[in-house]
């Protein structure tokens, strides 16, 4: 499998591979059916949606979207409707899980429910992909939406999700960069702490399957312009195709600045669960939400393989 550049690449390698079931939790919301209706186009999923029926149906007849009668599943509230898309996966009649017209922290409680949920026993982290005009491949961001101040042990989890998920895009060996405010080693700043460890755990061989280096500041992670002028050698520095964040604000500020100065496209999920969960926000196009059921098509084929 060769490494996957750009989003129509991933599009196009998902049609290749078997079709997958999606369950989407709270799926009454034109940008998410608008999005079914691309994914079905392109022969990449079928779908269970579940929630307000009349509203689903409504709008997929708007939108042009052919609903059978057993793709919609009624349910009297969100609640009720991401608990129901939580159990189909959890119960092996869907492959993967997707939030709809629902906020995040609703989605994950059903998530995480004691008996229907898909925790895998591993931290649980959000991975956001971005397609930046000027840049020749991918780049991914970890975690700018779930661990809010994640620590050392932490971050060797969300590490080594976002590891395994770059292989399912064709990267044996990710570079991944950890971020902090600076270049250098500063005691008193504990992200540059965390990052030398975690370079030192990847020499160790305690982390594996990727490249893993740090601290960088943003700039010197994705340009070797910058990291030449300030004298930084490694085989990361300015190509970094995993941007790892110190912590949710700042992941959360990189991951609406891509969007909303750099104009990039946007794919993203949730990793670490028994099976790929697609996670955008409220606000993301169909378009984003389309790259991010066929990067969940990409992890199921993964998961199926491993």
């Amino acid at each position: 499998m060769e490494m996957l550049k750009t989003f129509e690449q991933v599009v196009k390698y998902a049609e290749s591979l078997p079709s997958v079931t999606v369950a989407v939790a709270a799926a009454a919301d034109q940008e998410v059916l608008e999005a079914v209706l691309d994914a079905k186009k392109h022969r990449i999923a079928d779908f269970l949606l579940f929630g307000d029926e009349e509203r689903i149906r409504s709008i997929g007849l708007r939108i042009g979207l052919d609903l059978a009668p057993g793709e919609v599943v009624h349910a009297t509230s969100i609640a009720q409707a991401c608990l129901l898309a939580v159990t189909a996966v959890s119960e092996k009649r869907a492959d993967v899980l997707m939030k709809g017209m629902v906020q995040t922290a609703d989605f994950l409680r059903a998530v995480l429910n004691k008996e229907k949920g898909l925790r895998a026993g591993k931290v649980l982290s959000h991975v956001a992909s971005f397609e930046v005009p000027g840049f020749d491949h991918l780049i991914h961001v970890t975690d700018p939406a779930l661990n809010v101040a994640p620590e050392l042990k932490d971050k060797v989890q969300i590490l080594e999700n976002v590891i395994d998920f770059c292989h399912s895009l064709g990267l044996p060996e990710p570079k991944v960069a950890v971020l902090g405010a600076v270049e250098v080693v500063n005691p008193s700043m504990q992200p540059t702490l965390d990052a030398a460890a975690l370079s030192q755990m990847n020499r160790r061989r305690q982390i594996k399957g990727a490249i893993v280096d740090g601290p960088f500041a943003l700039d010197n992670a994705v340009s070797v312009e910058s990291a030449e002028h300030k004298g930084i050698h490694s085989p990361v520095a300015g190509k970094a195709d995993v941007l790892l964040v110190p912590d949710i604000e700042a992941g959360n500020i990189l991951y609406k600045s891509m969007v909303y100065f750099a104009k990039a496209k946007i794919g993203a999920l949730v990793l670490g669960a028994k099976a790929p969960i697609v996670l955008t926000s409220r606000a993301d196009s169909a378009e984003a939400k389309l790259y991010s059921i066929a990067m969940a098509v990409l992890q199921a084929d993964h998961f199926k393989k491993r």
